[in-house]
């Protein structure tokens, strides 16, 4: 029987009263992040120092008291939830950001914005891609957790692209460092990958080491129109075999785009309502662009229906807000969504477009589809009412279905959500009793007493059996 009390008392002993806040508001702030899932936690320790996370987690260890680590909570599948209670760590005290302008580095803590990071680097004139939706508001150690990318991640990659070096604390509470701040490393296991998307399974990171790029000195931005879906994901693979590799490269299918015509109140072009689009962008050096930028017109008078290039970079932000509005814009077909962000490969594309006429027919559901076709991570909406039984049950049977499909088409289950509580019924699609076991082994090996983010990716969840909370996030429909 775990001595929640004591373990509090002993903490607040060591860290202070200030830094440990058992009080209902702090626990209801920390007991569910953007899934909208609750479990109230027993405390919330909002650390101020590194050194401060060493005493958590070495109490947590010693009591054996269940340890979720948290950022600004924006994580989609209920990773950052306290499923089993216990004590959250709260991290976004960790947020000194120092830009190594010879090396072209950064060095972060774990509760530093993604966009502060950005900034950052932007004025010492280095870029960092990584662009999850969420930036102005997700932290580096959320990222980390998820593995998160954005749109940038077909050209630049993702999260795990850009970890140098980490640090942070082992489950029983021993800190480690995983690399340098060099650009070469080869020393030993790379512990510090299993960190990288283990969603604070396998110890807490406070800090990283983060490679940084040359800002593109030039962008250009084109959006096209295409008669339909089979359409525009065609033209986006003939795209890619002209070698052209556009920074950013959108898709949206008929349904996002009429629900971001509807809710801005004009249309994307003219004469053409809800026709699927394909939004670019390209970046690099002047030469680069310029040469790209002759290839992409080209490709679009041969393959689009309409095109429209952006001369300024004010320009470019109205042809960006069909893609701003289409999320949000969702709910006018269904008051509840699963959004499901899963990875396609190229070559089954029309494929997977093919199977999403046949599951809207299936199900009955609207399912607006939008997302990155450079690297392939789509984000699949299944709109349903909640308070309609029928149409939850053929959303619960829909994405089923999304997930086995999306498998048999050689793809993943997850591009930068990762499992959390959400996707915990699909895990085995995706991976073997084999794959499963060698991961559990790393988690007992690592973490013996099962005390870091327990009940998350391995333990089948029921979302549909636990009430979402009506609460609306500053993150929420981007």
């Amino acid at each position: 029987m775990i001595s929640y009390a004591a373990a509090t008392r002993s903490l607040k002993r060591q860290l202070g009263p200030a830094k440990v806040r058992t009080d209902e508001a702090a626990r209801q702030a920390a007991s569910h992040d953007s899934a909208k899932i609750a479990f109230l936690p027993d405390a919330v320790i909002r650390v101020k120092k590194e050194a401060d996370v060493g005493v958590v987690v070495v109490l947590a260890n010693r009591f054996g008291v269940p340890l979720t680590t948290r950022g600004r909570g924006t994580t989609l599948t209920g990773a950052a939830t306290p499923v089993r209670g216990g004590w959250v760590l709260d991290t976004l005290a960790l947020n000194k950001v120092v830009i190594d302008e010879q090396a072209g580095m950064a060095h972060a803590g774990a509760g530093v914005k993604v966009a502060d990071l950005q900034r950052a680097a932007e004025a010492k004139g280095w870029f960092y891609p990584p662009d999850p939706s969420s930036k102005e508001y997700c932290t580096i150690g959320g990222n980390i957790a998820c593995n998160a990318g954005g749109m940038h991640g077909g050209k630049y990659g993702v999260t795990r692209d850009f970890v140098v070096a980490l640090r942070g604390f082992l489950p029983t509470g021993e800190f480690v460092e995983w690399g340098t701040a060099t650009k070469k490393f080869s020393a030993g296991f790379n512990l510090r990958d299993l960190w990288i998307g283990s969603e604070g399974m396998l110890g807490v990171v406070t800090g990283a080491v983060l490679k940084l790029i040359p800002q593109p000195a030039a962008r250009w931005t084109l959006l096209t129109s295409f008669p339909d879906e089979t359409a525009a994901l065609r033209g986006a693979l003939a795209l890619f075999q002209a070698r052209v590799q556009p920074a950013i490269c959108e898709f949206l299918d008929r349904e996002s785009v009429l629900c971001a015509e509807r809710a801005t109140g004009r249309r994307v072009f003219a004469g053409q309502a809800g026709r699927p689009v394909v939004l670019l962008e390209l970046a690099g050096s002047k030469a680069e662009v310029r040469e790209q930028r002759a290839v992409v017109l080209a490709w679009a008078e041969a393959h689009a229906t309409a095109h429209r290039s952006a001369r300024t970079r004010e320009e470019a932000e109205e042809l960006w807000a069909v893609r701003r509005k289409c999320s949000g814009a969702m709910f006018e077909l269904g008051d509840a969504k699963l959004n499901e962000d899963i990875v396609v490969p190229m070559r089954n594309y029309v494929k997977f477009a093919q199977f999403l006429v046949r599951l809207k027919r299936d199900s009955g559901l609207a399912v607006p589809t939008f997302g990155h076709l450079a690297d392939g991570n789509l984000h699949v909406n299944i709109m349903y009412h909640k308070a309609v039984p029928a149409e939850c049950r053929a959303a619960e049977k829909a994405v089923q279905l999304l997930m086995e499909t999306v498998v048999a088409l050689g793809g993943a289950i997850s591009g930068e959500h990762g499992i959390g509580l959400a996707k915990t019924p699909f895990l085995r699609i995706q991976h073997s009793p084999a794959q499963v076991r060698a991961m559990l082994a790393v988690k007992a090996a690592l973490d013996p007493k099962g005390i870091m983010n327990p009940g998350k990716m391995f333990e089948r969840f029921e979302v549909w059996k636990h009430p979402r909370l009506a609460v609306k996030l500053p993150w929420d429909h981007k």
